[in-house]
């Protein structure tokens, strides 16, 4: 059949047409989601990929509170409390003794009424910050996402704030000390966040007229006047904590938004949605998945399966549907830099951290920076041998999903807020499970001492075991398998610090 150049162009047009019309479908399954104030557009979210597959990252406690140097966590709230301890959740006085930090304060640096807590900003020096140095250290410590603080119960603002005059750009440092670290975060290639812990700071300050906190000059700082206890008002709701977070995601565009305790409180529940729909929306627009990571200690602010679960230093005692996260601190007794920082070891906190992997998990960790810039030499170690644990063994965990149970052994974490503290240290017989690329990895948590190690599960019933590898270690692992366990031969030349992987084929 002859073929003329007009009947040539309409079949090219056609077959153009039909090729765009095939492409239509692809297009509607990637179909942009946008988000409303409501749960059933928020149970659109999905925790994004790249959050499953980090595993590690550094929370930063940074500011003011730096500067006393001892009961630094709620020192600005602290420092007040002549009556006794109040009970944030009620408003009563649980100790009717006075804090410690209320004396200290005093014989330090003055009386509260003529040095309170807003003279302390000056002396938060920063001299010897260098963003670039901190973050090359988090990225040798093998983490792959940064939340520093942006504002902390103190209502104190680490970033260059159009809403409060007590930002860190206009009052002390005079610089934007949340952008310089955000900046060098993106830089470095690492996922940047940022942690608002503002909610709490409407009742956060003892404001009594014999102390500077009950000058209402010093609202913005202070919040303002009211009894401690009373619900959050709705106008500072409205005119403060709402723009400010707003200005937090608009300015600096995090891809993690975390938040402390106080946002799961009632008055707060007119937020709750206006909020993730906000922050989701604002990823959509510069076409990145974010992730909205929350707490629900009071009761449940948002709902299963529209935001990312926060557990304040503790663990799941079990395997979680949804992928979730610790927040503990290096420093057992503080998030700030104190004299007294009582740290945790590395070897612990890489049990840790595998202990929550193997359920689900991602670990934060916090440092606590002096008030100079530096990061204490003891904080820096730690940091570094987790770093060197994981260039060894990283394949077993980032990236890693759980297994069909986490693990074996007579060591479990204890459930609830806050609740680290009651823990019970692994044992040798503590084995945990994770699973990336078609193999099954086996931590033994704590290496035994035996010339053997022994795992249960790992028996001919459950799974057949082609070969063992030891990461680390280039020698041949020998093992034997039966109907009741997994028996592995230790390598007397083996030379590994902390837990040990056993990489199963």
């Amino acid at each position: 059949m002859k073929i003329t150049f007009h009947k040539l162009a309409i079949l090219v047009l056609l077959t153009s047409f039909l090729a765009c019309n095939e492409a239509k479908p692809d297009k509607a399954e990637t179909k942009t989601v946008t988000y409303q104030e409501n749960w059933k557009s928020l149970e659109q979210y999905k925790i994004p990929q790249w959050m499953k597959d980090t595993k590690f990252g550094i929370f930063i406690h940074w500011g003011p509170n730096s500067v006393a140097e001892l009961h630094t966590d709620w020192y600005p709230r602290w420092m007040y409390l002549d009556d006794g301890i109040i009970n944030p959740q009620t408003g009563e006085i649980i100790n009717k003794k006075p804090h410690p930090a209320f004396a200290y304060h005093k014989a330090k640096f003055g009386d509260q009424k003529d040095f309170g807590y807003k003279d302390l900003i000056p002396l938060w020096t920063m001299e010897n910050f260098n963003p670039t140095e901190w973050v090359s250290l988090f990225k040798e410590a093998g983490a792959q996402y940064v939340i520093p603080v942006a504002e902390h119960h103190d209502g104190f603002a680490l970033y260059e704030s159009s809403i409060t005059p007590w930002n860190s750009a206009n009052i002390g440092p005079k610089y934007d000390v949340f952008k310089a670290l955000a900046d060098e975060i993106k830089k470095q290639g690492l996922i940047f966040g940022a942690s608002s812990h503002l909610a709490f700071n409407y009742n956060f300050y003892n404001q009594q007229d014999y102390f500077d906190t009950g000058n209402p000059e010093y609202a913005d700082l202070y919040a303002p006047p009211h009894q401690m206890g009373d619900s959050v008002s709705s106008d500072w709701l409205e005119k403060t904590w709402w723009p400010r977070t707003k200005e937090i995601i608009d300015k600096y565009q995090p891809d993690i938004l975390w938040f402390d305790f106080y946002l799961d409180r009632p008055e707060f529940v007119p937020y709750h949605k206006k909020l993730a729909a906000y922050f989701y929306n604002s990823g959509v627009n510069r076409q990145k998945e974010v992730v909205l990571q929350t707490k629900n200690f009071k009761f449940e602010s948002y709902p299963k399966g529209t935001h990312m679960f926060d557990l304040e230093r503790s663990k799941s005692d079990k395997i979680l549907t949804e992928y979730w996260q610790t927040d503990t601190s290096i420093g057992k007794n503080s998030w700030y830099y104190a004299k007294n920082w009582i740290p945790k070891s590395s070897k612990n906190l890489i049990a840790d951290l595998v202990d929550i992997v193997s359920k689900n998990g991602c670990l934060l960790l916090n440092i606590g920076p002096k008030k100079d810039g530096t990061i204490p030499d003891d904080q820096k170690k730690t940091l570094l041998e987790m770093g060197k644990w994981l260039k060894i063994n990283g394949e077993a965990i980032y990236g890693a999903k759980h297994w069909k149970i986490f693990g074996e052994g007579p060591t479990r974490a204890t459930q609830g807020h806050l609740a680290e503290s009651r823990d019970k240290n692994f044992t040798t017989e503590d084995i945990r499970f994770t699973q990336n690329n078609g193999n099954i990895y086996a931590f033994a948590l704590v290496p035994s001492t035996k010339k053997e190690v022994s795992i249960n599960y790992l028996n001919t019933s459950n799974i057949k075991i082609k070969s063992i590898e030891l990461l680390g270690y280039k020698g041949e692992i020998l093992f034997k398998q039966t109907e009741d366990k997994l028996i592995i031969e230790k390598p007397i030349d083996a030379s590994l610090d902390f837990t040990w992987v056993f990489k199963i084929n």
